[in-house]
């Protein structure tokens, strides 16, 4: 699968981080997440899953267990499955960042 000028499918939602899945295979997901500024997405952690960032566009505040640090386009980070991790994008402008999730999250069952 081949996905052309990803960045251009990043999805920006008023009140929320956007997520828009690019490619998802049976060991990994790989998708984008997109902030405004003053948007985040709070700590969390993934048991059983690594998390790898690449930030394409804008800066971010990025915390992977006791490491803070800003990150911006170019920058790549890695958090470990069940290593807490939070991000945020201070602004000015929009932060959009490629997520690879390994293994991918089970798919979610819809009731019908």
């Amino acid at each position: 699968m081949i996905v052309e000028n990803a960045v251009s499918k990043a999805t920006f939602l008023p009140d929320r981080m956007g997520k828009v899945d690019l490619c998802v295979g049976q060991q990994l997901l790989c998708g984008l997440n997109s902030f405004a500024p003053g948007q985040r997405h709070e700590a969390h952690t993934h048991a059983g899953q690594d998390k790898l960032y690449v930030v394409l566009v804008g800066d971010g505040d990025l915390t992977i267990g006791s490491e803070h640090r800003r990150i911006g386009a170019g920058d790549v980070a890695l958090a470990p499955a069940g290593v807490e991790h939070a991000l945020a994008n201070p602004g000015p402008g929009n932060l959009v960042v490629l997520v690879v999730i390994a293994p991918p999250p089970k798919p979610r069952s819809t009731l019908g």
